[in-house]
C-alpha cells in the first residue's frame, strides 16, 4: 500500500515537472521543472529486487544530470554574455550546446548511446514513459530555441541509427529503443511545419507504442523467440502484435502511416531535402519488420486452428489493437462523412 501510494506521488509530481517545464517562461522555471521531472523519474524505475532496473537507473540519471548542468552552462553563460536577457540568442555556439542538451535528453542520435542500454533494464510499463512523456519537455523546449541547420543534421543522423541500430536485434526492448530514435527524427522534422503536425506524430506514435507495449506486458515478453512460441497458442494476438510492428514502420493502411504521410506531404511542400534519407531509411526499418512478420506466420507458425477461445484479447486491448490498425480507415470515413 505504501509503496502504491508513493508511486502515485511521484508519478504526480512527474507530470507537474514537465508542465513546469514547459509553461515556465524563465530558463531556470525550465531547469527546475526538468530536475524535478527526472527526480520523480528515478523512484519509478528503480527496484531493489532486479540488478538490471538498478543499473538503468543509475545510467538514467548521471545522463539526465550531465544534460541538465549542459543546459544550465549554456543558460548562465548566455546571460552574462547577452546582459541577462535569456530568450535572445546573438551567440551561434549557445544555441548549440542548448540544443545539445535537449537532445541528450531525449534520447536523439548521436547521443543516443544510454537509451537502449536503460530501456534494456526497464519494465515496459517505464520503457513506455521513457519513450513518450519523457520526451515532451525537450521537445517543446527545444522549439524556444531551435537552429534548423543543427537540427537537420540532427534528424537525418537520428533516422539512420534507428533504422540501421535495429537490424538483427533479438530482444525487444532494444528494439523498440532504436525504433523510438527513428520517431524521434520525425517527430523532429515535424516542428520545421509547426507544433501542430508534431502533436499529431506524437499521438500518434504514443497510442502505437502503448498498444504493441501493452501486449508485451501482458504476455511478460522481451525477446523474439518468446513471440514465435508463446502466441503460437493464439493466433489472433499473433496477428495483432506483428501487424502493430508494421503500423509502427508506417505501412499503409494502418495508422503508423498517418503521421508520416502528412509530414512527407508537407515536407515536399518545402522542398525539404532531408526527406528522402527519411523515407529510405523507414523502408530499411520496414524491411526487418516485414521481416520478422514474414517469419512468425511462415516459418515458425505451428499451429493449425486459427481460433483460440482461451487467448482471446481483453476489452482494453481490443481497443488500442483496433485503433492502432484501422484507426486511418476511420480517418477517412468521418473525414469523408463531414
Amino acid at each position: 500500500m505504501d509503496k502504491n501510494f508513493s508511486s502515485m506521488i511521484f508519478f504526480l509530481t512527474l507530470i507537474s515537472g514537465t508542465l513546469i517545464s514547459i509553461s515556465s517562461n524563465s530558463w531556470m522555471g525550465v531547469w527546475m521543472g526538468l530536475e524535478i521531472n527526472l527526480l520523480s523519474f528515478i523512484p519509478l524505475i528503480s527496484n531493489s529486487k532486479n540488478i538490471l532496473s538498478n543499473e538503468s537507473s543509475l545510467k538514467y540519471f548521471l545522463v539526465q544530470v550531465l544534460a541538465s548542468a549542459i543546459l544550465l552552462f549554456s543558460v548562465i553563460m548566455n546571460s552574462i554574455f547577452n546582459g541577462m536577457n535569456i530568450f535572445f540568442y546573438n551567440d551561434y555556439i549557445f544555441i548549440l550546446i542548448l540544443n545539445s542538451a535537449l537532445l541528450l535528453k531525449m534520447g536523439a542520435a548521436p547521443f543516443h548511446s544510454w537509451f537502449p542500454g536503460v530501456m534494456e533494464g526497464l519494465s515496459w510499463f517505464n520503457n513506455f514513459f521513457l519513450m513518450t512523456w519523457q520526451k515532451i519537455a525537450p521537445m517543446i523546449l527545444l522549439t524556444y530555441c531551435i537552429n534548423f541547420k543543427f537540427i537537420t543534421y540532427i534528424i537525418m543522423i537520428s533516422v539512420i541509427i534507428g533504422a540501421i541500430g535495429g537490424i538483427n536485434q533479438t530482444s525487444l526492448r532494444k528494439l523498440m529503443a532504436y525504433s523510438s530514435i527513428n520517431h524521434i527524427g520525425w517527430m523532429l522534422s515535424s516542428l520545421f511545419i509547426s507544433n501542430l503536425y508534431w502533436m499529431i506524430y506524437f499521438i500518434s506514435y504514443s497510442l502505437l507504442s502503448l498498444s504493441i507495449l501493452y501486449m508485451f506486458n501482458y504476455f511478460n515478453i522481451f525477446f523474439f523467440n518468446q513471440c514465435y512460441n508463446i502466441l503460437n497458442f493464439s493466433p489472433v494476438m499473433k496477428f495483432m502484435m506483428f501487424f502493430n510492428f508494421l503500423s509502427l514502420g508506417g505501412l499503409p493502411p494502418f495508422l503508423g502511416f498517418f503521421p508520416k504521410w502528412l509530414l512527407i506531404q508537407n515536407l515536399i511542400n518545402n522542398n525539404m531535402f532531408m526527406l528522402t534519407i527519411m523515407v529510405t531509411m523507414t523502408l530499411i526499418t520496414l524491411f526487418y519488420y516485414i521481416r520478422i512478420t514474414y517469419s512468425a506466420f511462415m516459418l515458425n507458425y505451428t499451429e493449425i486452428k486459427w481460433m483460440n477461445f482461451n487467448y482471446l484479447p481483453n476489452f482494453y486491448m481490443l481497443i488500442l489493437n483496433f485503433s492502432s490498425l484501422f484507426g486511418l480507415s476511420i480517418i477517412f470515413f468521418i473525414y469523408n462523412l463531414f
